[in-house]
């Protein structure tokens, strides 16, 4: 998949595989977001203001579920997480190095 930025998108799926989108410049709650995941254009109306750079959930992310971007899992969710909020240090925890906790995602 090409990461041309395209007219009419504000945020970026990496993945087709992704649950998140990066948005690319500040956004505040109740706006809407363009992005492509794969060939179609989608939009999702935001539920949290979200920070250049920072990521938003385009699906729903059950509590205990990885979260997936660039294709790879980035961490665990410790909420539910609504389509539309950000995703962020507040509701994911890192999984990357740690010793703890068994790998559970096969790539």
């Amino acid at each position: 998949m090409s990461h041309d930025f395209i007219h009419g998108t504000d945020s970026l799926v990496m993945n087709e595989k992704d649950d998140v989108a990066t948005v690319l410049r500040d956004i505040p709650s109740g706006e809407s977001i363009h992005f492509y995941k794969g060939a179609s254009m989608q939009t999702l109306t935001l539920h949290d203001s979200i920070p250049f750079g920072h990521k938003v959930a385009i699906a729903f992310i059950q509590q205990g579920a990885e979260v997936v971007k660039y294709g790879d899992v980035i961490g665990k969710a410790t909420q539910d997480i609504r389509a539309g909020e950000h995703v962020h240090v507040h509701n994911i925890e890192g999984i990357r190095g740690r010793g703890d906790i068994p790998k559970t995602h096969e790539s």
